[in-house]
């Protein structure tokens, strides 16, 4: 794959706007373990409308990612370029779909909710906070910080619980994975679920809550991962040349609309 090499991505000091260190301010606030709860609890009926894929491309592109340093692009050019460097490089029609709806759960921004409820890093709650997590001196803020059984290694979990079984804090990704997990491979769901989740794919924190199935599929999330962030370019893909082999890719996939 060919990156972008001369911009160095994911930059959180020198480069990171101010809105950056503002949201993960009030993103490791307030993302306590009976928030995600909550949210889970609601989001995961899928009751809010009914969109196929490119409707739901089309309904995201407003938005505008605060807790993203590197880039000014819309929403839909970074699922394309995300997607259309994954089918340069050949890999199979699953993949370049994950590629393009892989941050779809951001619409839950235009549900009304604040960007730190959605996307950004995610990290695990119910657990002690990782020093590998972006900025983690905010978590003193975070109530949970104050619950002594939170704040143990394991917290409330068993040890190698599986990460299915772990309240990673609220965002993108979960709600994602829930709308179109019966419909693409175990590889392309752990791609979606935690994509975000930069602490244990990155840095290697967590592993200590993992299964044998999250170890195996690491590599999957690994693959990825490159693809969603060194595409980021300055050269616009060009949405209208590329909807129709995108539109007949979806409906391999997604004949009908879903739930969200």
């Amino acid at each position: 794959m060919e990156t972008n090499t001369e911009h160095k991505f994911r930059d959180y000091e020198a480069e990171a706007r101010d809105t950056v260190k503002t949201f993960y301010r009030l993103n490791h606030t307030h993302q306590t373990l009976d928030f995600v709860k909550a949210k889970k609890a609601d989001y995961l009926a899928l009751n809010r409308r009914e969109m196929g894929i490119w409707e739901a491309m089309e309904f995201l592109n407003e938005l505008i990612d605060d807790s993203d340093p590197d880039g000014d692009f819309t929403q839909i050019e970074h699922l394309l370029m995300t997607s259309e460097a994954i089918r340069k490089d050949g890999h199979p029609d699953w993949f370049v779909l994950t590629g393009l709806i892989h941050d779809l759960g951001k619409i839950l921004c235009l549900f009304g909710e604040p960007q730190w409820a959605v996307v950004g890093d995610t990290f695990a709650t119910g657990c002690k906070y990782s020093e590998k997590c972006v900025y983690p001196e905010f978590f003193a803020l975070n109530p949970d910080s104050q619950v002594a059984e939170y704040q143990t290694e394991y917290g409330i979990y068993e040890p190698e619980t599986g990460l299915d079984n772990v309240h990673l804090s609220w965002g993108h990704d979960e709600y994602l994975y829930h709308v179109v997990k019966d419909h693409l491979p175990d590889e392309a769901l752990y791609m979606i679920r935690f994509h975000s989740f930069y602490p244990w794919h990155n840095e290697g924190a967590y592993t200590h809550l993992t299964s044998a199935k999250d170890r195996q599929l690491l590599s999957a999330v690994k693959a990825f991962n490159p693809y969603d962030l060194y595409t980021k370019t300055d050269e616009r893909p060009d949405v209208a040349a590329l909807k129709p082999y995108y539109l007949e890719l979806i409906d391999q996939f997604f004949p009908a609309k879903l739930r969200w």
